[in-house]
């Protein structure tokens, strides 16, 4: 693979620290005139390749492939315009801002046989391949539960009428689109799409600081909260008439379990390789590049897909309009 990274922030940065165990041939960086101090400072820490200013510029590079990783809001267009000459495209969560921008580049992508990817790590994690092993353990699902509630920083900006990208409906911000979206992911590759769902949120100035996502899957039901402007501890929980498996981590975090029986006998699972979260999703990406996976692509991007429905759903319930959406 010959990467072109888009942006400089924090996922990046987290990415580059496992950056050396994925083989990747190539590297150039996207920056700003702003980042631009930051991004010299990665290529040389890192041993890239290059950094660029200029996006038209980066794409005329020696790449095959796109990482967008920018703000949400920015998705849709830098991965069109990414596909447009003929780059593969890994997309940062939430893929697009919505269900249409990610069905045109579905589209657009299947018209010039190229690959696109959301880069949403879970779906590619030991111990979640493990947790769906698991799973039959608890018998017939009765009601699932996972909250991912994390205080924002930001949010104390936002409540003084600083509003960063975070908070902000302009740029496709909210608590759905960057925390519960870990949850309607990790939900939807266990059980798929759900029959009905129901969001009630908790709305300042026109975006959901947090809220409940309520999943009807008709024999069981599903229950995820995700919160930027309050806290709890991590508690996920899939309840069964034969048990239930106990996660204490976000599910993006997801290295280990424990199945409780009906009798309280516990089996833990720890899958925990010392290796970064990311790893694993971006090797796999490589593989389904190199080896033309264009069935198990499918798969990825039809569960991505379903999870662009749902908060798609969620919001016009709740009347969250992005500049995105008009």
């Amino acid at each position: 693979m010959k990467l072109g990274i888009l942006g400089t922030g924090m996922i990046v940065k987290d990415l580059l620290t496992t950056y050396d165990l994925l083989g990747i041939e190539y590297t150039a960086v996207l920056a700003t005139k702003a980042t631009e101090d930051e991004a010299s400072a990665l290529v040389d820490k890192y041993h890239l390749d290059k950094y660029f200013l200029d996006f038209d510029e980066l794409l005329k590079d020696d790449i095959d492939t796109v990482y967008v990783a920018l703000p949400n809001h920015l998705h849709y267009s830098f991965a069109k315009k990414a596909l447009e000459h003929g780059k593969h495209i890994i997309v940062e969560k939430p893929i697009t801002a919505n269900v249409q921008e990610l069905k045109e580049l579905i589209e657009i992508a299947k018209e010039k046989q190229l690959f696109i990817f959301e880069a949403m790590n879970i779906h590619y994690l030991p111990a979640y391949q493990a947790l769906k092993q698991c799973l039959t353990k608890i018998g017939q699902p009765k009601i699932v539960s996972l909250n991912y509630s994390q205080y924002s920083s930001r949010y104390n900006a936002f409540k003084a009428g600083n509003i960063l990208p975070a908070f902000d409906f302009h740029k496709a911000g909210g608590a759905l689109m960057d925390l519960n979206v870990y949850n309607i992911h990790g939900l939807t590759g266990l059980f798929g799409e759900p029959k009905r769902v129901n969001y009630l949120a908790n709305i300042e100035n026109n975006i959901d600081t947090s809220g409940i996502l309520t999943l009807d899957y008709d024999n069981f039901k599903a229950v995820s909260i995700g919160a930027k402007d309050c806290k709890a501890p991590v508690m996920l929980t899939f309840q069964g008439d034969g048990g239930v498996i106990k996660i204490d981590t976000p599910i993006n975090q997801l290295t280990k379990f424990e199945y409780i029986n009906n009798n309280n006998e516990v089996e833990t699972v720890d899958l925990n390789e010392g290796k970064h979260r990311l790893y694993y999703e971006f090797k796999e990406f490589i593989r389904m590049i190199e080896q033309n996976d264009v069935t198990k692509a499918a798969k990825m991007m039809e569960v991505s897909l379903t999870v662009s429905k749902i908060m798609n759903e969620a919001r016009n319930q709740e009347g969250i309009v992005f500049d995105n959406d008009r």
